[in-house]
């Protein structure tokens, strides 16, 4: 994938790498060089844990993160799981 570089330094991911990484706007990453490579890393703050609930409004069971854990919509949950086999 080709990305290029602006005026001010600055480079934009495409949303499928944000979207498979789950970066947010605001989100920091390191940069790291490796020879003539740029290696970007997400730094992580500490992960909570996911855990099945009960939903309050249908009763059924469902996967949370927590309150504060990124959104995804219906679309974004199909393009990740069709990465999957």
């Amino acid at each position: 994938m080709e990305l290029k570089l602006s005026t001010k330094g600055q480079i934009v991911l495409a949303g499928a790498i944000r979207r498979k990484l789950g970066l947010q706007p605001g989100d920091s990453l390191d940069a790291e060089l490796d020879g003539e490579r740029i290696i970007l890393i997400p730094r992580r703050a500490r992960r909570g844990s996911a855990r099945i609930i009960k939903d309050p409004v249908t009763g059924l069971p469902v996967l949370t993160a927590g309150a504060d854990a990124a959104k995804l919509t219906s679309e974004q949950v199909r393009e990740i799981l069709a990465e999957f086999p």
